[in-house]
């Protein structure tokens, strides 16, 4: 009872929620980098949040379905067909055997999630089963690999259910220009106010050089007041200065630690509109209260039976 993987794309991994409790080790979180959309998946199949899917980046994936299940899609709109006919994210679909659903090219966003009624059958690695290609941990073979063409991942059959379609107040576009909120750095480890300034009233754009690690972004040159920190823990969404001024803002597969100044962390919610961005996408940033940020993040949880 398995998904066979008919065509690979271009980066297409197994993603679970993520592994926590093990950063002290160097082990980062992994996980999904559209939150948002991954868990709508699983929700629209009444699945549990942390059941495993596949992250289909830049599309170019197709497989085929061995036995029948309700499947969903929901992120970026990726050109996808099921047996040759178009069908749109954010909604369930049932699928019989022999079926096979294919990812093309971005028409907007970067990633789709693929996710199974009940979930992917993956054996865990730490706890989780999330593909981190640089530690080598986690995916079908635990050892962080991307799907290859004639993998095969396993699911439980289930019989047709109704189908379901996230409401469109949660349904996010995704724009050439957004705006991220952030919270600002003011410990020891700060960029500065003369660089928090730049970086509030500038614009800044979605480089090539973005990865699951990370997306550099460039603009204006941030003048900091230190030029390097003790190395320290550093978070899902932490905004690092280099020497050469230019942000980088830490996604799932970033390094545990990290020794460049940090202007602050973008709200955890807005993450995954930064993780749908392509390159040349115009980037604004506003501050925001932790207590808001805080706020928000546990209404996200407790809607989506987050309890870890």
């Amino acid at each position: 009872m398995s998904l066979q993987v008919v065509t690979s794309g271009f980066l297409s991994l197994v993603q679970d929620y993520g592994r926590y409790g093990y950063q002290s080790i160097g082990v980062t979180n992994g996980g999904p980098l559209d939150e948002h959309a991954f868990l709508w998946a699983n929700r629209l199949l009444d699945n549990h949040f942390n059941d495993a899917q596949i992250e289909v980046n830049y599309g170019g994936f197709s497989a085929r379905f061995i036995k029948d299940t309700m499947i969903a899609i929901c992120g970026a709109d990726l050109s996808s067909t099921l047996n040759d006919q178009p069908i749109r994210p954010w909604q369930s679909y049932f699928v019989h055997s022999g079926d096979v659903i294919n990812f093309a090219t971005p028409v907007s966003g970067m990633r789709c999630y693929l996710a199974v009624k009940g979930g992917l059958s993956v054996e865990p690695q730490l706890s989780s089963c999330a593909a981190v290609l640089r530690e080598k941990l986690g995916g079908i073979h635990q050892d962080g690999a991307k799907l290859a063409t004639g993998d095969c991942v396993k699911y439980v059959s289930h019989q047709h259910e109704l189908a379901k379609r996230v409401p469109s107040l949660f349904i996010p576009d995704y724009l050439k220009e957004i705006t991220l909120r952030f919270i600002p750095n003011t410990s020891p480890t700060s960029a500065g106010k003369e660089a928090l300034q730049t970086f509030i009233h500038n614009t800044f754009e979605v480089t090539q050089n973005i990865d699951r690690m990370g997306y550099r972004l460039s603009g204006k040159s941030i003048k900091t007041e230190l030029h390097g920190i003790i190395s320290q823990g550093i978070s899902f969404g932490a905004i690092q200065i280099p020497k050469d001024g230019q942000p980088i803002v830490l996604m799932r597969d970033r390094q545990t630690m990290g020794g460049y100044p940090l202007l602050g962390c973008i709200s955890y919610l807005d993450l995954s509109k930064l993780a749908q961005s392509l390159p040349g996408t115009k980037i604004s940033f506003t501050p925001i209260d932790v207590d808001n940020a805080e706020f928000e993040l546990l209404t996200h949880k407790r809607f989506f039976g987050i309890d870890l």
